[in-house]
């Protein structure tokens, strides 16, 4: 939330000139950077509008939340109202989303987005169903609106347009969640804010929505098997909504005629991209759709068919690998959802590849040839194995040259890291991925950052974490000690290769058994038993855990005033002597990106070099 007052106070602000100047400055303090040009124009032009409209309705008392926060994610809310209900004399909310808009069309047989003159041919949500989503994920996780879920409401105002530019946004179904009012049905909007809210003061009920308990965010893992198999467990948002139906619409049409398209989805860590993935895979199943996920992550995809596919044979064959798709008839599947998609290689080739199959062809014209609609959902600075090169520029042209119609949705939230975007930012420029190079970081309320000065620190807070506050925890670090993978029956306890002083643990437990009371390296991450093991980029990737704790090794060392990445302190028999340095450079930095964003609630690092972890101390405050 970037500022608070009643509807009277507001209005004066802007009377005055001064509002935009406070939510500017709010903003800058809250994420580091300044806003867009647009977003302050918005600010200018769309707040006034609600402020008077509120005034005209004798609503001056409302307590209105400007672009509120939604718990554990960085989507904003334009505009949370909150006061009294005139007839319950309860807490009333009503969220507000507010848009410019003159005009905007419908999608043909695709009522829930949208086109917008201004946007190009860009789909967006319809923001009917855009405010209905912030009105559902808010009563799932605030706890002040579990007892009174019937107190939320939510309003599409579009105060520029008429009903002649936008009714055909009116083919999605209006509800007390989700409705529209235009400029011309100003009369009709004060109304329904009347409706909602008494003239009276709204600040016992904003303080109550703001002290109200958020909840644990959903971890994918925990809620994988009820998604794919009896019910929609995560509610999407925009542009995840977006995505999720293009693929659907995507479907109707390959059904409808001899029509194929290729959909992909980008975001960084944290975006939504596997709940997406889930979340179309979960539908198409119930449906009866021919529909499979594939991942480039022997990890990922061994995990999925275990907690999703749990005593369900037909469940655990939708989740495959890249590679199993060399041989498979053309467009056999409806729907392939590419999971993880960077990890795309040149071929499917390997060394145990039959002869007949080594035909040379490229990784992702054969997943684009397995169905009607392929789709890929990938981060492209989470590349971190040489030979992986999967781009949207990549699929883009595969794409092109078989003259198939292709669509881009680019996500932009964070539901990661506490919901954290500042964060994320500050990962990519303390690694030198973004911006000019390592900044401070500012608490933001919604991850926690730390940094340990040893081993043993670091363990003894995340073992705490795991004790006092039932969260999950795990540690991961660069790849820099040597892996003993041959675990034999002799042993009575995992060699504890990764040695730092007189600090050791071992890696996590290559292979597919449990041994010695380690869970095997595709549930590392999930399995509680995972903790006191550490995880390397290969068996972190695509999954998410409550504490993270990073150790970076030499691989990866400050030097006066910039990185340093040494190659031959890493000894992950990825890299070889043909792999150039540039290269490993880039996917050094690319391999700590993904372990520094793993962590839901917070982060621990550390570094084994002392003039590194110096300047970790300077960036990161002590608790």
């Amino acid at each position: 939330m970037l500022f608070r007052e009643s509807a009277a106070s507001v209005a004066a602000r802007i009377l005055e000139g001064s509002l935009a100047l406070h939510l500017t400055e709010n903003f800058v303090h809250a994420r580091g950077r300044r806003p867009a040009d647009s977003e302050i124009r918005s600010w200018e032009r769309s707040l006034p509008a609600l402020t008077n409209a509120l005034l005209d309705a004798g609503l001056g008392d409302v307590e209105v939340l400007i672009e509120y926060t939604l718990p554990l994610t960085s989507k904003r809310a334009d505009a949370l109202l909150a006061g009294v209900h005139p007839r319950t004399g309860e807490p009333s909310y009503v969220v507000v989303e507010l848009k410019q808009w003159s005009e905007a069309h419908s999608l043909e047989d695709e009522p829930l987005l949208c086109t917008v003159p201004a946007y190009g041919k860009r789909p967006v949500l319809n923001p009917i169903e855009q405010v209905r989503g912030y009105c559902e994920y808010l009563v799932s996780f605030n706890g002040a609106l579990e007892r009174i879920p019937q107190s939320l409401a939510g309003v599409a105002f579009l105060h520029n347009a008429t009903e002649f530019g936008v009714g055909s946004l009116r083919s999605t179904p209006e509800n007390v969640r989700g409705r529209m009012y235009t400029g011309d049905q100003r009369g009709a909007f004060l109304d329904f804010l009347r409706s909602r809210l008494a003239p009276k003061s709204g600040a016992p009920a904003a303080d109550l929505l703001r002290q109200g308990k958020v909840r644990p965010s959903k971890q994918l893992m925990k809620v994988a098997a009820a998604e794919i198999r009896d019910r929609e467990q995560f509610v999407l948002l925009d542009e995840q909504r977006v995505a999720y139906e293009l693929v659907l619409s995507a479907v109707r049409k390959a059904k409808r005629g001899n029509h194929k398209q290729v959909i992909v989805v980008t975001g960084g860590p944290g975006s939504g991209k596997s709940v997406i993935a889930l979340s179309v895979l979960g539908e198409l199943y119930r449906r009866g759709v021919p529909a499979l996920h594939a991942t480039g992550s022997a990890s990922f995809t061994k995990t999925m068919r275990k907690v999703a596919g749990f005593r369900k044979p037909e469940v655990q064959k939708l989740f495959k690998y890249f590679n199993s798709f060399m041989d498979a008839e053309p467009n056999d599947l409806d729907v392939l959802i590419c999971d993880e998609a960077h990890r795309l290689r040149k071929t499917s080739a390997d060394r145990y590849t039959k002869a007949a199959l080594r035909t040379g062809r490229p990784q992702v014209a054969e997943l684009i040839d397995a169905a009607r609609v392929p789709v890929f959902l990938l981060d492209q600075h989470q590349v971190v194995r040489p030979g992986e090169m999967g781009t949207k520029e990549e699929i883009e042209r595969a794409a092109a040259e078989q003259g198939l119609d292709y669509a881009l949705v680019e996500l932009d939230s964070q539901f990661r890291c506490g919901g954290s975007d500042a964060y994320v930012k500050w990962v990519a420029a303390l690694l030198g991925l973004e911006g000019d190079g390592p900044v401070d970081w500012e608490p933001d309320g919604k991850v926690e950052l730390r940094a340990a000065d040893s081993p043993q620190e670091m363990e003894a807070f995340l073992t705490a974490r795991r004790e006092q506050d039932d969260y999950g925890a795990r540690m991961a670090a660069g790849y820099c000690w040597k892996w003993t993978t041959d675990i034999t029956l002799d042993m009575s306890e995992l060699p504890a290769d990764v040695s730092i002083g007189d600090w050791a643990r071992p890696w996590n437990l290559a292979g597919d058994r449990s041994r010695l009371g380690a869970p095997p390296s595709s549930l590392w991450a999930t399995d509680p038993a995972g903790f006191g093991q550490v995880g390397c980029v290969y068996t972190a990737q695509g999954f998410e855990y409550d504490w993270s704790g990073v150790i970076i090794g030499p691989d990866l060392v400050w030097r006066t005033d910039r990185w340093v990445v040494d190659r031959t302190a890493s000894k992950d028999p990825a890299f070889t002597k043909a792999t150039h340095d540039d290269e490993i450079d880039r996917l050094v930095r690319n391999t700590y990106k993904v372990l520094l964003t793993r962590g839901m609630v917070g982060t621990v690092v550390y570094s084994t070099d002392p003039e590194t972890r110096e300047k970790l101390r300077s960036l990161i405050p002590p608790a």
